[in-house]
């Protein structure tokens, strides 16, 4: 198995579907429940209808962010993605089935996924398809704990 580790760039959640993402500097995730105050752990998400433990934590590469601006001219905020946690030097879409630390809490890769005609609106720009393959990453909370910017992220 490769060795990475890499770090938390950004913090996010919303209370509701469509309200703006709020900029956090540590998040509460609670195992088999989501992230304390978030959409998903109140069951006020968009999807909260169709129930998924795999969906408790969302996370985004901040190297997806200077991607999108670097080749394609489009500026995307941390809060615009509408995840919760923004990582940096963690490679997402291998950890689909694996297991990793963050902060104080371990979680575990459940599946990629996939953008939302949402984000388009945000932008104001066509980017769906941009994003596809590079949306993220869906975890469960296999142990709780408190994450803050700037923690480690890294295999267990």
């Amino acid at each position: 198995m490769t060795v990475w580790s890499g770090h938390v760039d950004a913090l996010h959640l919303a209370p509701r579907s469509f309200l703006p993402m709020k900029a956090a500097g540590e998040l509460l995730l609670i195992a088999g429940k989501g992230v304390e105050g978030d959409r998903y752990a109140t069951g006020e998400g968009f999807y909260s209808d169709r129930p998924e433990e795999g969906r408790q934590v969302t996370l985004f590469e901040a190297e997806t962010l200077e991607a999108l601006l670097r080749d394609h001219q489009v500026t995307l905020g941390a809060a615009d993605h509408r995840r919760n946690v923004t990582t940096r030097d963690v490679p997402l879409n291998h950890l689909v089935g694996r297991r990793f630390r963050i902060g104080g809490a371990v979680l575990e890769g459940t599946r990629l996924s996939t953008p939302c005609r949402h984000i388009e609106q945000i932008a104001g720009q066509e980017i769906f398809t941009l994003l596809l393959n590079r949306s993220g990453l869906h975890a469960r909370i296999l142990q709780g704990g408190r994450v803050r910017l700037g923690d480690a992220i890294m295999p267990v």
